[in-house]
């Protein structure tokens, strides 16, 4: 039987990923309740203790040896500790074995729900120090089945949860299905382990570019800065450590093959990679593609830029709903105006006009103050005679 329950733990550490030390630990914490609920009323210490290779069981229940025994189930006399071992001694602790039978039905399933518990809060443990370090990776499941709009993931050793808020809209997946995702965030909840993805956070856009071009994965080329709308468009802005290395060209790949890979996982959502600059006025031109800008001007203290583009360009750089602006003002981080041609031409000549109008004003001022004074001379010269 020992040698049966030294199996059975070998196994379950097996299937669980566990340590044998944290079952046997929790099969003697188990085993000592329900001891201590069996035997309440005749011994308040009771240890139990398996050994490891055999797997034998003992439980054994410790008083202390005294002169006067004031309470019994705590303490014993010399007299009857000498009957259990000749050498007791005044002060000593002393044991006495409780058969394993003795402990009952009732004491048995105790012991059974403690350990299924235990061992529980091992496995959690084990998944939450796995998927800790995971956290910002990707990874795929199965979907198992949906919960009040939340996707449940198989993931092999324990599920996660993509909630409504984190899915690609328009996106529905069956039971079977496999989905890959970025691992958002581990939680340690009452529940066990919560692993929560994502298939809309920027940087699942980022780990599915270290999977397709080798140059990111290597960090020869670098991801600066990503904004998505998820499942419309995005931005990724890149550079180059290595001078020789296009940092779009390695991200678009030989016919776009790169980047196409990651746009079919993301069913379809456009991609615009554009070329890192800490030059704000080509930076924020770029990151308006694929529009073509005409001029840029930047105010730095407010972190504003006003851009100017052609005509038939307008609506291209503003995008539809505003879309491709938005976004570009949210990579770059400065506020973004755009006027076309006929508009920047119109503002010139009412910033001309305006321009004009006060230089008149301000000519007209000088020659009424001139008049003025001279006339508070002649008028000061006479009085004076």
């Amino acid at each position: 039987m020992n040698h049966q329950l030294i199996t059975v733990i070998e196994q379950l550490c097996r299937e669980k990923g566990i340590d044998a030390g944290t079952v046997i630990g929790a099969l003697e914490s188990a085993l000592q309740a329900a001891a201590k609920k069996k035997f309440a009323s005749q011994c308040e210490n009771i240890d139990v203790s398996i050994d490891p290779k055999t797997g034998e069981v003992q439980v054994i229940a410790v008083k202390k040896i005294v002169e006067n025994v004031e309470n019994p189930r705590a303490e014993i006399s010399l007299e009857e500790a000498a009957k259990l071992d000749e050498g007791a001694e005044l002060g000593d602790e002393i044991g006495n074995i409780i058969p394993m039978e003795d402990l009952g039905r009732i004491a048995a399933q105790t012991a059974k729900q403690i350990i299924i518990q235990r061992v529980r809060e091992a496995e959690w443990d084990v998944v939450l120090k796995n998927f800790k370090g995971k956290q910002g990776e990707l990874i795929n499941g199965i979907v198992m089945r949906q919960e009040r709009r939340n996707y449940i993931i198989d993931l092999g050793k324990t599920e996660g949860i993509l909630p409504v808020s984190e899915q690609i809209q328009g996106e529905s997946y069956r039971r079977g299905d496999r989905v890959r995702a970025y691992i958002f965030d581990v939680k340690n909840t009452a529940r066990g382990p919560q692993i929560v993805l994502s298939r809309t956070h920027p940087n699942f856009i980022a780990e599915l570019f270290k999977m397709e071009v080798p140059e990111v994965y290597e960090g020869t080329v670098v991801i600066k800065g990503i904004v998505r709308e998820p499942g419309d468009r995005a931005k990724i802005a890149v550079y180059s450590k290595d001078s020789k290395i296009d940092p779009v060209g390695a991200c678009v790949g030989m016919k776009g093959s790169r980047v196409q890979a990651v746009v079919r996982e993301l069913r379809g959502e456009k991609i615009d990679i554009i070329p890192w600059s800490d030059d704000p006025k080509a930076f924020i031109g770029e990151a308006l593609s694929p529009a073509v800008i005409e001029r840029v001007g930047i105010n730095e203290q407010e972190k504003s830029a006003t851009i100017v583009v052609a005509d038939q360009q307008l609506s291209l750089a503003i995008g539809k709903k505003g879309q491709n602006v938005r976004l570009a003002a949210k990579l770059t981080g400065w506020k973004i105006d755009i006027l076309n041609e006929t508009q920047y031409q119109q503002e010139r000549v009412k910033e001309r006009d305006r321009e004009i109008t006060e230089a008149i004003a301000n000519e007209t001022k000088q020659q009424e103050e001139a008049e003025g004074k001279q006339k508070e001379g002649e008028a000061v010269g006479p009085a004076s005679e």
